[in-house]
């Protein structure tokens, strides 16, 4: 992205988009009862509120009645025609890793199978997107966590704490790239979910070889632990790879949440909070609900000048409902420079 002068001026920025994701399907409802839904009606009430309060972008996880994140395409389903329903604005965003739960104590926190993880591709009623890891990668999503971050939570049991250390995420080219395509094939948007710039490498090569014809709606995850490190180098690094077709958002977890959206905010990205990324207050004096962080940002926004995207205006930004027909059209939309063409040599004839 270039950042010509006036670009850091609100008049020349979007209006914000703001990602929440208030289900935190690595806590247990007793980690946060008063914000935690379990029932259904409550994951619904949770997204009214949420909208309400400025979001307009909801990842969507879902419960089991016991409290365990559900690994059940049924459940969502049903979370998902609650969410039509209730807040049809809204962008449904689904993350593509369903519930990474461990499903028993001491187990390795995994996502589903390939096959499994494929049928995000035929929920109905259809989301508005899917989240896509690319490559292989580690996801140790506890690595740059404190000990004053998961005191008293079930993070911190040991066998839990284990489980999450040791999480991958599986997403080899093949079934990446199929799964784009049947995601597209449906009408279900893929949001890039991306560690590092290796990464968004690789999606700007599906695109010029013709497999991936979609906006380039990324979020840059800075966690650690196999993804990069939230600090201002990184940033600035990622920010440069991206092209001026891109839509960007920015995420991390814990205390890095709020500055880290700070400079999302000045800098005209776009933001996301919620109790999957954050539990706590910045001075840690208790913990702070999705709905008060939303609140938080939207106040912030505006001490910068600028003003919310409502559900109507998020649509338009994400382009959501947008594909493109081939490798030209989906480079020249996001951005990117043509691919080459071959090498003409002209040679003078010999006088």
């Amino acid at each position: 992205m270039n950042f010509l002068d006036g670009s850091l001026f609100p008049e020349n920025q979007e209006k914000l988009v703001i990602t929440c994701a208030p289900y935190g399907p690595e806590w247990m409802p007793a980690d946060f009862p008063e914000d935690i839904p379990v029932s259904i009606a409550e994951h619904v009430q949770k997204a009214v509120d949420c909208y309400n309060a400025g979001a307009t972008v909801l990842h969507v996880h879902v419960r089991e009645e016991d409290g365990k994140g559900s690994k059940r395409l049924s459940k969502f389903n049903e979370l998902l025609a609650g969410l039509r329903e209730a807040v049809p604005d809204m962008i449904l965003q689904v993350g593509g890793s369903i519930s990474f739960a461990p499903e028993g104590e001491g187990e390795v926190a995994k996502w589903l199978s390939d096959d499994t993880r494929h049928m995000l591709a035929d929920l109905k009623p259809a989301p508005d997107q899917v989240t896509i890891a690319i490559n292989s990668n580690q996801m140790n999503v506890v690595e740059q966590m404190c000990e004053a971050d998961i005191a008293g939570t079930s993070l911190g049991e040991p066998a839990n704490y284990r489980a999450y250390r040791e999480m991958t995420i599986p997403a080899g080219p093949e079934w990446v790239e199929e799964h784009i395509r049947r995601l597209s094939a449906n009408g279900i948007q893929t949001h890039f979910q991306l560690a590092n710039i290796a990464q968004l490498e690789t999606v700007e090569r599906m695109m010029r070889r013709n497999v991936c014809n979609v906006p380039l709606i990324l979020t840059w995850v800075a966690i650690g632990g196999g993804f990069d490190a939230p600090n201002i180098y990184n940033l600035a690094n990622f920010v440069r790879a991206c092209p001026d077709g891109s839509v960007l958002t920015l995420e991390t977890s814990m205390l890095n949440v709020l500055p880290l959206n700070m400079m999302a905010l000045a800098m005209g990205l776009h933001v996301r909070c919620g109790i999957e990324d954050n539990i706590w207050k910045q001075d840690r004096s208790g913990k702070m609900s999705s709905v008060e962080q939303i609140e938080q940002l939207v106040r912030l926004s505006r001490e910068f000048g600028r003003e919310i995207a409502d559900g109507k205006e998020a649509r338009r930004i994400y382009r959501i409902g947008e594909f493109y027909n081939n490798a030209d059209e989906t480079l020249a939309r996001n951005g990117f420079a043509p691919n080459r063409q071959p090498a003409r040599v002209v040679r003078q004839a010999a006088e």
